[in-house]
């Protein structure tokens, strides 16, 4: 890591797309390292944590590495926190996959299930698509979507989402199939998506450059 730039750590708790997000930062200039290591965590100025796979067995994994604690303590610190996919669905208070399991809890919030089935007829689940983004009576100017414009798509694969107690947090709402859902948040330091800006071209990269601009990290 570059150290005349501030820190950012990419959290590796071995479920999840690193090197797409670590790419990505490098596009943008960020200096980023990907680490499991609670020293590091701890000595970030920002940390992303991406992931796909399952809740319950990313939890397990944040706590077999000793690394839960640190990420609340970093974001009760008022560190900026970027999650993506199933590192968004992780911030909330629990998940209804494969029973109900605990999140982080920073987001207060579930997690629910796409149906199998809506208003008598089949849907597909996972989702996995380019959809659209589109605003919930949340002005984009001063977010990391400001570059973005409303009805923008992005690139989705997953099976769950997150459903915030808070409807003023979510930034981006979409639609599947009829069924809409919250697509990213954001609360004070924490900004997250459902979707993969990572893997949804120019767009989706410019999304970590105004991340990293909003919070000095460049």
């Amino acid at each position: 890591m570059d150290n005349s730039k501030k820190k950012v750590v990419i959290i590796d708790y071995q479920l999840g797309n690193l090197f797409s997000v670590k790419q990505a930062c490098d596009t943008v200039g960020m200096n980023a390292k990907i680490s499991s290591d609670k020293e590091d965590i701890l000595n970030a100025d920002a940390l992303i944590l991406p992931g796909v796979g399952a809740f319950n067995e990313a939890m397990n994994n944040l706590k077999n590495l000793d690394i839960e604690n640190p990420i609340k303590d970093m974001v009760n610190a008022g560190k900026p926190l970027f999650g993506i996919c199933l590192g968004q669905q992780l911030l909330f208070t629990e998940s209804e996959e494969f029973g109900t399991g605990k999140g982080l809890d920073l987001i207060p919030g579930i997690i629910k299930r796409f149906p199998e089935q809506f208003e008598d007829r089949k849907i597909k689940v996972p989702h996995i698509a380019w959809n659209r983004i589109y605003a919930d009576n949340y002005d984009w100017s001063k977010t990391p979507l400001h570059e973005l414009d409303n009805n923008d798509f992005m690139y989705f694969v997953h099976s769950y989402y997150v459903k915030p107690d808070d409807n003023a947090i979510r930034l981006t709402l979409t639609n599947y199939d009829d069924i809409e859902f919250c697509s990213s948040v954001i609360k004070d330091n924490i900004f997250a998506t459902q979707f993969h800006p990572e893997k949804s071209a120019d767009k989706g990269v410019s999304i970590y450059k105004n991340w990293a601009i909003t919070n000095n990290l460049l």
